[in-house]
């Protein structure tokens, strides 16, 4: 049985999901602007659609959490089996959110095993039950996994297993940003190519090798130490960028996925708190 407080976890989890694909430019990513004349390898509209169609599941995993009470092996079982469920739904509208529902989903538990916690607080928890094997995964591995082996990535799982440590270094960006001055905005594209910057992105090493996974670091850190979107200077430097990744075919969508997650932590409702 799931609860309004549940409800409300998984309804902040889409709307930070939906934040992060109405952000705009961002370099190599699907935003509004595909609606237009820019296009990427997915359709932003069916992404929309998509990420909506993760309530249901987000709504069961907080349920789950509040159940067990504990970031437990057992929690760790059941949040896989929903997760997994969750991906068939979203595949049938779409698709495009596997990384983004894993840390949501662990993000989403955590909040709900400990209402009261915020920032760091969260992103520990999350941990606790990453710590855990999913007992019900399948053997075959996944590419992400297989990526991961190949490079020595730390890939989703060993994010998790972190802690998070991409979504604390968004939220750092997006705090030092707005105290900077800079528009809403400005602040989640900072944040967005300061994960990009250092994230070891199992996709884009897919996709583009290490090399190309260097070269989307370099390119990040440049528009950062052009200024950041806040600036002319960086916002030029951000254009280029994001002209090069389309060229390229290249699409960090794993930072994608953790900006999205440091939105929720950002914006967890006072509701879900139990104040």
């Amino acid at each position: 049985m799931t609860s309004r407080e549940d409800e409300t976890l998984a309804q902040a989890a889409v709307a930070a999901l939906t934040g992060q694909l109405a952000l705009a430019p961002k370099p190599g990513l699907p935003d509004p602007r595909d609606l237009a004349a820019r296009a990427t390898r997915r359709d932003h509209r069916g992404l929309r659609w998509s990420a909506k169609a993760l309530a249901p599941g987000l709504t069961a995993m907080a349920a789950a959490a509040r159940r067990t009470g504990e970031p437990s092996p057992g929690l760790r079982a059941e949040l896989g089996a929903i997760g997994r469920c969750a991906e068939h739904s979203v595949g049938l509208t779409g698709g495009g959110h596997r990384g983004a529902l894993w840390t949501l989903g662990l993000l989403v538990a955590a909040a709900a095993l400990d209402p009261r916690a915020r920032g760091d607080e969260v992103t520990a928890t999350a941990k606790r039950i990453a710590a855990h094997p999913d007992r019900g995964a399948p053997r075959r591995p996944s590419r992400g996994s297989t990526v991961s082996a190949t490079y020595g990535a730390a890939g989703a799982r060993g994010e998790a297993r972190a802690g998070f440590p991409h979504v604390r270094r968004a939220l750092g960006a997006l705090g030092a940003a707005r105290s900077a001055g800079a528009t809403e905005t400005q602040a989640r594209l900072n944040a967005l190519l300061t994960v990009m910057s250092t994230l070891q992105d199992t996709e884009l090493l897919h996709v583009a090798g290490p090399v190309g996974l260097r070269h989307v670091q370099a390119g990040a850190q440049s528009v950062l130490e052009a200024g950041g979107a806040a600036t002319g200077e960086g916002w030029e430097a951000m254009a280029v960028f994001d002209a090069d990744l389309v060229a390229r075919g290249w699409s960090p969508r794993g930072s994608a996925g953790l900006l999205a997650g440091a939105l929720f932590v950002d914006a967890l409702p006072v509701g879900a708190r139990g104040l």
